[in-house]
């Protein structure tokens, strides 16, 4: 029976021994795989430009050469001034002198609905950086990263231009593209979280344990509020017609599903 047993021991050992031997080898062989990528193509990848403008590159463009690239470029789906919502949500609107004095737009506040129905680009964002970026790596829709640096500057001054920003002789750049964020209408609009942003930050959540008459079940659901319910218009209308899905009925902020 010792016998038996120092074999059988002996046979795990061994077993383990080929195993442990099989998995290093996986693992370099994983290893392996693939390459360092180079720096030119870290390069062609590192483009994203933050709030504080790092990553923004060397640069500019003038107000007129935008409009020209504007034309050519992206006209056919946000108008010739911004303002056109057949392809996509207008970028230029809803924005005042006070909007750009206080760095708040006005139309956002709960219950403005009815002053700013369809809620532009220039209303929402609140960094000059986000406009820069999503322009430079995603436009145009059919030739994303295909303009150039400069040709980024310019379509970039155009829409500051169309909002007010900056006046129609403006030639923004790398060097002066902070004076224009600090005129951006809704530059104070973005509420600041810390733990969002901060990694040893306190938590944005506070929660007790439940002891007793605890909830079994929990109901998830969305909601459309009353002041914001029409300010796309009658989503219902703009449903397909099959299928289990029919949409709200949010004309005048109506509370009743379509039939």
């Amino acid at each position: 029976m010792k016998l038996k047993f120092q074999l059988s021991v002996a046979a795990l050992a061994l077993g383990a021994v080929f195993a442990g031997s099989a998995m290093a080898d996986t693992k370099a062989a994983m290893m392996a795989m693939g390459r360092d990528a180079t720096p030119a193509e870290v390069k062609a990848w590192d483009i994203d430009v933050r709030p504080d403008f790092k990553g923004l590159p060397k640069g500019s463009g003038s107000v007129s050469r935008g409009e020209a690239v504007w034309e050519a470029q992206c006209a056919s789906c946000h108008g010739a001034f911004g303002e056109s919502n057949e392809v996509f949500t207008p970028i230029i609107g809803g924005t005042t002198q006070a909007d750009i004095k206080n760095g708040r737009v006005a139309a956002l506040v709960e219950g403005a609905a009815a002053t700013a129905p369809q809620k532009t680009t220039f209303m929402k964002v609140a960094s000059l950086s986000t406009l820069w970026d999503y322009i430079n790596r995603a436009m145009p829709w059919t030739a994303p990263k295909s303009l150039s640096t400069d040709d980024v500057y310019a379509v970039t001054a155009y829409l500051l231009n169309l909002a007010e920003v900056v006046p129609a002789d403006h030639v923004l750049s790398d060097q002066n593209i902070a004076q224009a964020q600090a005129r951006m209408p809704n530059r104070n609009g973005m509420v600041f979280y810390e733990p969002m942003w901060k990694v040893n930050g306190k938590g944005d959540v506070k929660n007790v344990a439940c002891m007793k008459n605890c909830e079994t079940e929990v109901k998830i659901s969305s909601f459309l509020p009353d002041y914001a319910k029409d300010a796309q218009g009658n989503t219902a209308e703009q449903n397909r017609v099959i299928g289990p899905v029919r949409g709200l009925n949010t004309d005048k902020a109506g509370t009743t599903p379509a039939k």
